[in-house]
């Protein structure tokens, strides 16, 4: 005669459901933010299993505020910047669908290197779930979160070693995208123009940058790689460093519009032209890619869209406690930098 298991942590009973421990928490504790049908199976389970709800369980927070809550990247100073517009219309695609969704949007301010604010927004039920952007010091706050068992979806790659929601662009495809265009149009020393390099992001576009170089028979060079950090000063410095190092490139790809622009103005006061001299291409297409003096190509990443769909599956998460992981599709602009 066999005897069932016990199953004796909401590990244990998240790993058999398949699904996060704060969703098991919900469910053992009858929560209004789970469909009925997710919290009968979960109850199912524990029942046949000879779960005992333990105090951890049973502290879990049953109210609903009904606000998502998106955390501000101190790291990225230039987020919000009129200049950059990244931050408004990513907010204006998540702000819209919350709205439809029946839910509110918080702006909330959270250090990365002191992330315990967290738990005056959650523990308060102040919020029911978070949207932030990661970065390269993003490890601390997505650590916090998933230790207090709050919904969160990030914008961004997600890192390794973790299982939660997110959405991001196909970077890998974009890196592509934007280096072929460069070859096609006989650029032969294509520069690769970066964020922070710590970033998955940022990787990720170089991995497309080199994929399309060695699909060409060529190999990325260090003296034509540099980095910033999305700024549009930053942008300035590292061109002027790619110039002093390569002064013979003859394109360049930016990782974001607002360092493309600024690429651009120094390109320009060297003497060179663009594109005749040097052909720039940039990422993302915010507002300000088509209204530049000089208009620039660069890789659509349609960041409204992107703002919907976090705002949809973290919802969806809250309710079923399903993770998803969602790779949105890019694509080029042409225009007249390149």
């Amino acid at each position: 005669m066999t005897t069932k298991k016990s199953t004796k942590t909401l590990d244990d009973l998240a790993r058999l459901a398949k699904v996060s421990k704060s969703t098991v928490s919900r469910a053992l504790n009858d929560s209004p933010l789970l469909s009925q049908e997710t919290k009968q199976r979960i109850q199912a389970l524990a029942r046949k299993h000879n779960f005992s709800i333990n105090v951890s369980a049973r502290n879990l927070r049953v109210r609903q505020s009904h606000t998502i809550a998106f955390i501000t990247p101190d790291c990225e100073p230039n987020f919000f910047s009129p200049e950059s517009m990244f931050g408004f219309e990513i907010l204006g695609g998540i702000g819209n669908e919350l709205r439809s969704l029946g839910y509110d949007l918080l702006i909330a301010n959270v250090n990365p290197l002191d992330p315990a604010s967290i738990h005056t927004y959650f523990d308060s039920v102040r919020v029911d779930g978070f949207i932030l952007l990661t970065s390269y010091n993003s490890q601390s706050t997505i650590e916090k979160l998933i230790d207090v068992d709050a919904p969160f979806i990030t914008w961004g790659v997600p890192m390794p070693g973790f299982s939660y929601c997110s959405v991001s662009g196909d970077n890998i495809a974009g890196g592509m995208l934007a280096t072929k265009h460069l070859i096609q149009n006989g650029r032969q020393r294509i520069a690769f123009l970066g964020g922070e390099p710590e970033e998955l992001t940022v990787q990720h576009r170089y991995e497309g940058y080199e994929k399309a170089l060695k699909e060409n028979r060529r190999r990325a060079v260090a003296k034509y790689v540099a980095y910033g950090d999305y700024s549009y000063a930053s942008g300035l410095d590292a061109m002027h460093r790619l110039l002093k190092q390569a002064p013979d490139l003859d394109a360049v790809f930016v990782n974001s519009d607002l360092m493309a622009i600024a690429a651009i103005k120094v390109i320009l006061e060297s003497g060179r032209r663009v594109p005749k001299d040097v052909a720039v291409v940039g990422y993302d297409d915010v507002s300000i890619a088509l209204y530049n003096n000089l208009p620039l190509t660069t890789i659509r990443q349609n960041v409204p869209l992107a703002g919907r769909l976090l705002a949809q599956n973290l919802i969806r998460y809250i309710k079923t406690g399903e993770i998803t992981n969602v790779t949105t599709p890019v694509e080029l602009v042409v225009r007249k930098s390149a």
